[in-house]
């Protein structure tokens, strides 16, 4: 995951709706069902993905009143500790 693109999804989600990013999540997992794919090509869908996911979960700390930037560190910082263990 990286911070820089999760920032700019959450933007786009409050320029836009996040509607827009689960539509295309769902998009790409279908993609990713290709069986012709090469595994960098899937390495770049399911990072794509997480990235998606991961902003859409910071856009749900900030709409529960937590200010961007905290909650954006607080989510990478949960990431972290899972990668981890």
């Amino acid at each position: 995951m990286k911070l820089p693109v999760i920032k700019h999804l959450t933007q786009f989600i409050e320029d836009n709706d996040e509607d827009f990013v689960n539509e295309t999540i769902e998009t790409l997992e279908a993609l990713s069902e290709v069986s012709s794919l090469k595994d960098e090509e899937l390495d770049v869908i399911g990072e794509l993905i997480s990235n998606m996911y991961g902003a859409l979960e910071v856009n749900s700390m900030i709409k529960d009143g937590v200010p961007q930037k905290e909650a954006l560190n607080s989510f990478m910082k949960r990431v972290l500790g899972s990668i981890d263990k």
